[in-house]
């Protein structure tokens, strides 16, 4: 086995949100299986991340590793343009079956942001196709979060999101507040005024409205209404704007659903997948339309959709998504999610009584507790390993979306030790996990 070179990793290679000048931490994991990671040192960690809300099967699932290693020794790759194969026409049978119905055309992409660059670019496309040009802004609702690339930043909350640094240069996109009435509450009266506002004064240059169904993941960790989603949908008819649905953190049963749109009853006109579409084991991610979209699409001066990304429909990837949504369709996954979901409802509630904690939230495998600061990342990570968990804080949150297969006890593990972390923030001693930057 190669031993992990930790001094060339902090001197050459970047990490998500790194510094090169003070590089944080890093915890060498040399194998993974089931729900655990297991480190260089030997020590085996709980992942309540599920790799960033991927790997919902856990790890080394044997249907999954044996569709990719069979798909390995056939095709790995083929480009895309000109050529098809059996890989990408299952998959797409398979996410048309399981999608709302009003969508019936497939764009495959690299990843998320590609995913939601996608979207945004169909949006665009499609009122050229229409005659409709002055349509080119897309608007959305603050703390949202939609990626890294430059037009999923537009979208991103401008002034506490993480990319508001680059406001002058990514595209000047339209903002209506955040929705503020939670999740299972009636519809709080004033929620969409401003949105309709909006909406009413402006939908002539709007093109399509994009937002996270019913959870802002990494801009909030907010549950919102059901109420508050179906209204968008209205609205969106009402004044002929495409309405766009980020379901790359909520797809695939994480709050519940099988997409989080059924919450609200709702189908839009364009949705975005990935994260869990291969169940986390290689980048994947596609971007889903109506017929409608797809046929203004074609009908605009350039006549064929503009984007084709060089490892567009990777065999590979295919391959393990059909094997991770093969998974998914048996069903088993409404019953693992509602247990989470009940255990992490009892088991982090005691953390509601700490005097810096704001919030609990828990809705499907996700679960919350809000502090009234921001942490330092690395610092609380050690607190987490130490307790043998793997938990990666960001801002003020303290959160886990773990596997779908884990277990009671290891779940216990996780919440135990995210409330035991959480209740040491408000400790004397621990002013240190406060960030300072």
């Amino acid at each position: 086995m190669i031993s992990l070179d930790y001094s060339f990793d902090q001197q050459h290679i970047w990490h998500p949100y790194g510094s090169m000048r003070f590089p944080a931490q890093t915890f060498g994991v040399t194998a993974a299986n089931g729900v655990r990671l297991t480190l260089d040192s030997g020590q085996q960690l709980v992942d309540g991340t599920s790799s960033w809300w991927a790997c919902i099967h856990g790890y080394g699932h044997p249907q999954i590793v044996a569709a990719m290693q069979q798909q390995l020794q056939q095709l790995s790759h083929v480009m895309f343009g000109g050529i098809t194969h059996a890989p990408a026409i299952e998959l797409c049978k398979k996410l048309l079956a399981l999608a709302p119905n009003s969508l019936s055309k497939v764009f495959l992409a690299d990843s998320g942001s590609i995913a939601v660059e996608v979207a945004m670019k169909m949006a665009l496309q499609y009122w050229q196709g229409r005659a409709a040009n002055d349509k080119r802004k897309i608007l959305t609702v603050r703390r949202g979060y939609h990626g890294d690339t430059f037009a999923a930043m537009s979208v991103c909350d401008p002034t506490e999101g993480m990319h508001s640094m680059f406001g002058a240069n990514v595209a000047q996109q339209l903002f209506a507040p955040a929705p503020k009435t939670p999740f299972g509450a009636e519809l709080v009266a004033d929620d969409t005024t401003e949105l309709e506002q909006l909406l009413a004064t402006q939908h002539q240059q709007i093109a399509a409205l994009i937002i996270e169904p019913i959870m802002q993941g990494a801009g909030a960790m907010w549950f919102y209404s059901a109420a508050y989603l179906k209204r968008v949908r209205e609205l969106c008819d009402k004044y002929q704007v495409l309405l766009i649905l980020d379901e790359i953190a909520t797809g695939f049963g994480r709050t519940g659903k099988l997409f989080a749109c059924e919450h609200a009853e709702i189908q839009p006109d364009i949705m975005c997948v990935g994260k869990a579409l291969t169940g986390g084991y290689i980048s994947l991610a596609a971007t889903l339309c109506s017929d409608e979209v797809a046929c203004g699409i074609s009908d605009s001066p350039a006549g064929v959709f503009m984007h084709g990304p060089t490892f567009m429909a990777n065999p590979l990837a295919c391959a393990a998504a059909n094997a991770s949504l093969q998974l998914i369709s048996r069903g088993t996954w409404q019953q693992q999610v509602a247990a989470i979901q009940t255990q992490m409802q009892r088991e982090l509630a005691p953390a509601a009584e700490f005097e810096h904690v704001l919030a609990v939230r828990v809705l499907g495998a996700v679960g919350v507790i809000e502090l009234d600061h921001s942490v330092d990342t690395g610092k609380l990570q050690q607190e987490f390993v130490k307790r043998g968990v793997w938990v990666r804080p960001f801002s003020r949150f303290i959160y886990i979306m773990p596997p779908y297969v884990i277990n009671a006890a290891d779940l216990s593990q996780l919440t135990g030790a995210m409330v035991e972390v959480a209740k040491l923030t408000q400790a004397p001693a621990a002013t240190q996990f406060i960030s300072h930057g």
